[in-house]
């Protein structure tokens, strides 16, 4: 049973690590809008070879913030001020 606990710990931690280093370099790094996605694809591809049955976790939390990220990095300040 510790095992297992381990085992799960080191997986998170290692999910913490992939999550913040995407947001990082979503954040920070000079990516074109497709670099962008793809870094987001390849982020979802990792999280669910160490949590395989928890994509609708993954698609509630992470893509949702990864998608507000892309959006205030790549929309042009006032573009979408929803005034008419």
């Amino acid at each position: 049973m510790e095992k297992l606990i381990k085992e799960e710990n080191k997986k998170m931690k290692r999910l913490k690590f992939i999550v913040d280093l995407t947001e990082a370099i979503l954040m920070q790094s000079p990516l074109s809008i497709e670099e962008a996605l793809q870094l987001m694809d390849n982020t979802k591809k990792a999280v669910l070879n160490l949590f395989p049955d928890k994509e609708d976790v993954y698609e509630l939390i992470y893509t949702p913030r990864f998608k507000r990220i892309i959006a205030e990095r790549f929309t042009v300040p006032g573009s979408f001020s929803g005034r008419n």
